[in-house]
């Protein structure tokens, strides 16, 4: 019988095996039990939800609170509702992935075949900056921000996530493009291809599992920014995170626990759903090179 014809062997279920299907159906509860709480209080009536029955499903099931959470809750003296922060962070989300995506990327490859003078140096800052906490940079950034007339507006939110993300996407571009075989840049060299045209018509459609990566983590680090965007933003820009939390916390009127558990679930859907149609990508490039050194 040959290797194509012979039947595997059964696996065996030893204590081994058993402990860690144990332990891994733990953590899936133990992680899906919030969500699945969230989910069926936003479907039930308040009425309901005062009876204490926190695990039960909803008697009869409403998307009511769903549809005051996104255009009729209040924040503050304002009741429209989730969907303008919604629109504000796709404002903001757009360009402050793309932009450190690109120049993440330029960064990496010249730093990998290219080498400037003092590249090194340079690398070492980037990474330096990456160790910085956040809240020691909030206000010298507030004041030069202030002087430039960035402040409080959608480009100086967006300048801001650009300039803390350098770091992390240089770092991924850099070790990926260090993984890949340095003869294809040699022999491009060899073919008269210059800076820009090696970095378009090579280096950058080999990177597309890496740009998964760098996407997935920009887009739901900024989606899920709530100390940045309530300080840079502006009143007009506040992302969705800062309208949630003026829902949840708003003092006014009676605290509705299914309109904040559908304003909950309704911000954090694009995370969700990024990480759901992407995952196979993102191990992918991780796998390809992404946290190789």
């Amino acid at each position: 019988m040959n290797a194509g014809t012979r039947r595997a062997a059964p696996r065996r279920w030893d204590a081994g095996r058993v402990g860690v299907y144990a332990f891994l159906l733990t953590a899936a509860l133990f992680f899906l039990a919030p969500l699945y709480i969230m989910v069926v209080t936003s479907l039930k009536s308040m009425d309901e939800i005062r009876a204490g029955h926190l695990f039960s499903l909803p008697l009869a099931p409403t998307l009511d609170a769903w549809r005051t959470a996104w255009s009729e809750a209040c924040t503050g003296v304002s009741c429209e509702g989730v969907s303008v922060g919604f629109w504000n962070s796709v404002a903001i989300v757009v360009p402050s992935t793309l932009i450190p995506i690109l120049v993440g990327a330029v960064n990496g490859y010249a730093l990998s075949y290219w080498r400037p003078r003092g590249a090194q140096w340079l690398f070492g800052m980037l990474m330096l900056g990456a160790f910085i906490p956040v809240q020691v940079m909030v206000y010298p950034l507030v004041k030069v921000l202030a002087s430039v007339g960035l402040f409080a507006s959608l480009p100086g939110i967006v300048a801001v996530h650009v300039v803390f993300s350098m770091p992390v996407m240089t770092l991924l571009f850099r070790n990926h493009y260090a993984a890949l075989p340095v003869e294809l840049f040699k022999a491009a060299r060899i073919d008269g291809g210059g800076f820009w045209r090696i970095f378009f018509q090579l280096m950058l459609p080999m990177s597309l599992p890496i740009v998964v990566v760098a996407a997935i983590m920009q887009v739901t680090g900024v989606w899920n920014d709530y100390v940045l965007g309530l300080v840079f933003a502006g009143h007009e820009h506040l992302p969705m995170t800062v309208q949630l939390n003026n829902v949840i916390n708003t003092t006014t009127g009676e605290r509705l626990y299914n309109v904040n558990m559908a304003a909950t679930i309704l911000t954090s859907l694009v995370p969700l759903a990024l990480y759901l149609v992407s995952g196979r990508w993102f191990v992918r490039g991780i796998a390809a090179g992404a946290v190789k050194g």
